[in-house]
């Protein structure tokens, strides 16, 4: 028996040209769903479906809740949505961001393991730090088919590279081979096989992505607190225990891997700093004022107040230098 087979493909920087190249590479009796997910902002106009429409046969859209997922059909995630799979169908929901974006990549794969098992074929493409890391991860462990683009062949490697240095990757290809793999593997017999049971975690995060409060989805139950806070929100991130890749994720639902906790803490620094500069400024800007007030009346007020305002004036220059000399911070993916 064929055994239906899904495709995933995540991409960030640099996914435009790549997902046109892989689409332009499909042939119109793809006999697979492909789901995609492009990291963009959220006020994107969402024409990602319009442009792999024209780079292909294939017809793209942008995915719709509950939609019918479709063999010969792309389905791209919308702005500020995540993309999901279900039995037969997609979800689009407004679950908590993931490394910092809505839509993810992780919540799609992690779907996709658990509704596909080892029918499931995840791919990784160019773009940086590493979505897509822990959702690969969760797809090789339920028995799916691994991708990713060469890094050498990326116009921006870390993705790609994060996944390879987490997962065992089952192909590692220019993305030019990309297309003709797809069509093999959707091609092929799957054995008949027993699927591996969904871990908790898979099963915990999915909901969470579904909209469900963290707690009653059972995060407590696949984590342990740590010592760090939420950039976003600032409560507690509760270090995942998985397995896999490093993670955190917050009783809101907010989840970041090791290299996107790093980033969103350097933004945070620089953020906190601005705020700074901004306080001393007003407070600068106050005791001037105050100054004509008292200027002519007895004792030393008005230069006493001047001294302060001076005082003031250096340390938001000397915090506006750091903020100038201030470098992301970055690790390795």
């Amino acid at each position: 028996m064929r055994t239906k087979r899904v495709v995933v493909v995540g991409s960030s920087a640099g996914g435009i040209e790549a997902l046109r190249e892989l689409a332009s590479g499909l042939p119109v009796d793809f006999p697979a769903p492909v789901c995609i997910v492009l990291h963009t902002s959220p006020e994107a106009p969402g024409v990602v479906d319009s442009i792999l429409s024209r780079s292909g046969p294939v017809p793209a859209t942008n995915a719709r809740d509950r939609q019918r997922l479709e063999p010969g059909r792309i389905y791209v995630a919308p702005p500020d949505s995540h993309l999901l799979i279900e039995p037969g169908r997609v979800r689009v929901t407004k679950g908590p961001r993931e490394n910092r974006f809505r839509p993810a990549i992780d919540p799609l794969f992690r779907s996709a393991a658990q509704v596909f098992g080892p029918a499931a074929i995840g791919v990784i493409l160019t773009g940086n730090l590493g979505d897509g890391t822990a959702g690969l991860w969760a797809i090789k462990q339920l028995g799916g088919t691994t991708v990713v683009q060469d890094p050498a062949d990326a116009l921006f490697p870390s993705m790609p590279q994060s996944a390879m240095n987490h997962v065992r990757i089952d192909y590692v290809l220019p993305l030019s081979e990309i297309p003709a793999l797809l069509v093999r593997l959707t091609a092929e017999e799957m054995p008949a096989v027993a699927a591996a049971p969904v871990p908790e975690s898979v099963e915990v995060e999915v909901k969470i992505a579904k909209e469900a409060p963290p707690l009653d989805a059972g995060l407590e139950g696949i984590s342990e607190p740590s010592t760090f806070a939420c950039p976003e929100c600032h409560g507690v991130l509760m270090k995942l225990k998985e397995g896999g890749p490093i993670r955190f994720r917050c009783h809101t639902g907010h989840a970041y891997s090791i290299d996107s906790l790093v980033l969103a803490i350097s933004a945070a620094i620089e953020e906190s700093l601005w705020i700074a500069i901004r306080a001393l400024e007003e407070g600068d800007m106050l005791l001037r004022t105050v100054v004509e007030h008292v200027r002519g009346h007895t004792g030393n007020a008005a230069e006493t107040l001047l001294i302060r305002a001076a005082e003031v004036r250096r340390q938001s220059e000397a915090i506006r230098k750091i903020v100038m000399e201030h470098e992301p911070i970055e690790v390795e993916p």
